[in-house]
């Protein structure tokens, strides 16, 4: 991954977090945190 990319990615997601942040009440990234601790603790499980 060149620096070029990387810093577009950063960008893209901050952009995503502020929308979600102003518009949406931090709900979207609250759904994903939720659904990213079940996905860590399911694959604790199989370790």
């Amino acid at each position: 991954m060149t620096n070029a990319t990387s810093v577009g990615l950063g960008v893209i997601i901050l952009i995503g977090l502020g929308i979600d942040a102003t518009q949406f009440d931090w709900s979207g990234t609250l759904f994903l945190a939720r659904k990213l601790t079940d996905m860590i603790e399911w694959m604790a499980f199989w370790r």
